[in-house]
């Protein structure tokens, strides 16, 4: 049975505001708010996760109470933290941060196509080297190129819409077909909520005419146990040798040793990369010293700026709003997708 004043347990910043207005839609729901959860297996004090309907976090204390829990509510675009736990066997709902991160992560993915296009890597090396060099390499225009999606989620439409006001081809690899997408969370003017900027769309049994005739290949798919490794030596050969490989999703959807040689041995131009196989990536990892890679440290999320904050609430409230008036949740997880499927 659904509550009309929960106990709520949020676990990331305050924000007064957004209190003010969970107040606003359940008077007399009780709101604990405690510290940001970081670290798998992490147990918080009794007194803030007893007697909890509705958590609010990134990652779940360990010793938060399954029996009691009605919803989740997660920070993040990415569910992995929640798969393997009896979710549906206690009748959990589950809702995710997709449409927060689309703004930031596709301003990364622009970003990296034009630092490839324009040859930054080299311009940089030559500042290095006070070598004045008007090569045209460093003058090639990004306009007329084609971006390919391996996924088409909210990332993959941001990105889309401003790889179109460019003037760039946008292809996109999908399994079924593309859907208009009602219930989920999309800063207004942003995205493609119909789905119909894609100039092609593909599915996985014609993945080699879309490997093959993509210059930007941009992962946007999530890590589930289906996905882990869905790119691997076979499809990285697909590639254009001029191709570049931008994963702003998660690393291991890529397979590890199949990347590596990829690099190493020169398959494709390059790569650039915001996620990894290993929190912090350990010092004597051969990605540190890639001379045709461009790699930071799991920032295109933009997760300390005030505008993740700012949408993460946003998601919630209008989600609390809606669960307390027994309507249908943004970005709620179906039963398939609590499976890895």
């Amino acid at each position: 049975m659904m509550k009309k004043n929960p106990t709520i347990l949020i676990l990331l910043t305050k924000d007064e505001k957004a209190l003010s207005r969970i107040h606003e839609i359940c008077p007399k729901t009780t709101v604990r708010v405690g510290p940001w959860v970081t670290e798998a297996g992490q147990t918080l004090p009794l007194e803030l996760v007893k007697d909890v309907d509705v958590l609010f976090c990134e990652l779940l204390p360990a010793n938060i109470d399954l029996d009691r829990l009605k919803w989740i509510q997660l920070t993040s675009a990415g569910y992995t933290q929640v798969l393997g736990l009896p979710i549906l066997e206690k009748k959990i709902r589950v809702t995710n941060g997709l449409g927060n991160f689309d703004i930031p992560i596709a301003e990364w993915n622009i970003m990296m196509m034009l630092w490839w296009r324009r040859n930054m890597l080299d311009a940089q090396a030559s500042q290095r080297g006070k070598v004045w060099d008007r090569a045209a390499k460093y003058q090639r225009e990004l306009r007329g190129a084609t971006v390919g999606f391996y996924g088409y989620g909210g990332i993959a439409r941001e990105t889309a819409r401003l790889a179109k006001a460019m003037g760039l081809t946008v292809w996109a690899l999908i399994r079924g077909s593309i859907t208009k997408r009602p219930r989920t969370f999309c800063v207004e003017g942003t995205g493609d909520p119909e789905g119909g900027l894609p100039d092609r769309v593909f599915t996985p049994d014609r993945i080699k005419e879309f490997l093959g005739g993509v210059d930007y290949l941009i992962v946007t798919v999530p890590l589930t146990p289906a996905t882990k490794g869905i790119i691997g030596e076979k499809e990285l050969r697909m590639l254009k040798p001029s191709a570049v490989l931008i994963n702003p999703a998660r690393a291991p959807v890529i397979e590890e040793q199949a990347y590596l040689r990829c690099l190493q041995e020169g398959w494709i131009r390059g790569s650039s990369l915001d996620v990894h196989y290993a929190y912090p990536l350990p010092p004597e990892h051969p990605l540190w010293s890639m001379p045709n890679l461009i790699m930071t440290a799991h920032i295109s999320g933009a997760a300390a700026s005030p505008q993740f904050l700012e949408r993460a609430y946003s998601i919630f409230v209008q989600n609390l709003e809606r669960y307390c008036s027994s309507q249908p949740l943004l970005n709620e997880l179906t039963p398939a997708q609590l499976k890895g499927k």
